[in-house]
């Protein structure tokens, strides 16, 4: 695996980890309970936003959909740092990353504690988590590939998320609870992500060229895609379901068809998609 080229990049991050330092358990107070008609996710950024369905709920019912969407929301960050965490460990003190090993330890630290944070919620506050519905296939990968591919899905993930963290833990709006989970996962994230996009860049200049004509379309398919279906699982049709919503299945295809909606997802995703266009990792911008 290639490292980060500037060791200073690194000892910045490290240092900032140490400074930021967190005990999941100490520096947030748990409510016994949170009130599901109240604000635990932006309107604005609620999947069914701007739909008619939507324009139909009352307040109360908007709220209520506010907090499953939530639930739904700490759920796919739980599912997107499982692996994750598996995936750096596994990395961990392998022979050509010794460079960036200092930084793996703070980052598969803070990753551990953003599923505490997550879980905790959807378990004490809704008693579950939605379960995850992405799946993988065992493949064959060119050399750099596999390497390349985690780190790119890790930052186009954590890019997407991270708008979202930005938004919430400023909005007033929300309970206390939620916009601290907020803000606490986007003040890791901030060197989660600088440390992504320098690594993913690295490992495509780094192998990009030795690689065949039709593994680079296979590859820059596969980014894309993999866009399409990270969005996808925040238009959940379980969440409508507990909500209250009739035939959520349809309400599901409606919103992910609605103008808004697409509007919505180019927006979020643009500083994700301009820098693998602008690095060659995608040539086109996918139809999100």
């Amino acid at each position: 695996m290639s490292h980060v080229k500037s060791s200073k990049m690194v000892k910045t991050l490290c240092d900032a980890s140490k400074r930021d330092y967190a005990n999941p358990y100490a520096q947030l107070e748990w409510p016994e309970t949170v009130n599901i008609e109240d604000w635990h996710m932006s309107p604005e950024l609620l999947s069914l936003y701007g739909t008619d369905v939507y324009e139909r709920l009352t307040e109360a019912e908007r709220k209520r959909l506010s907090f499953y969407e939530a639930v739904n929301f700490f759920s796919l960050n739980i599912h997107g740092e499982k692996p994750l965490v598996e995936g750096l460990a596994k990395r961990l003190y392998a022979k050509s990353s010794r460079p960036i090993d200092s930084y793996l330890h703070h980052f598969l630290d803070e990753e551990n504690k953003h599923m505490i944070y997550f879980g905790e919620f959807c378990m004490r506050y809704a008693g579950k988590l939605y379960p995850d519905k992405k799946l993988t296939f065992p493949r064959q990968y060119a050399p750099g590939e596999e390497d390349f591919l985690f780190f790119a899905k890790v930052m186009i993930f954590e890019e997407i998320v991270d708008v979202y963290n930005v938004r919430m833990a400023k909005d007033e709006r929300l309970t206390p609870i939620a916009r601290k989970i907020n803000y606490f996962h986007h003040r890791d994230e901030t060197r989660h992500l600088a440390f992504g996009r320098q690594l993913v860049k690295e490992l495509f200049e780094q192998h990009a060229t030795a690689w065949s004509p039709e593994t680079l379309r296979g590859l820059r398919d596969y980014l894309g895609n993999y866009l399409i279906a990270t969005w996808k699982e925040y238009y959940n049709p379980d969440v409508y379901r507990d909500a209250g919503l009739n035939e959520p299945h349809d309400v599901q295809e409606a919103a992910v068809a609605h103008p808004r909606a697409a509007a919505h997802r180019k927006e979020i995703s643009a500083g994700c998609v301009r820098y693998l266009l602008q690095h060659g990792m995608l040539t086109e911008e996918p139809c999100l």
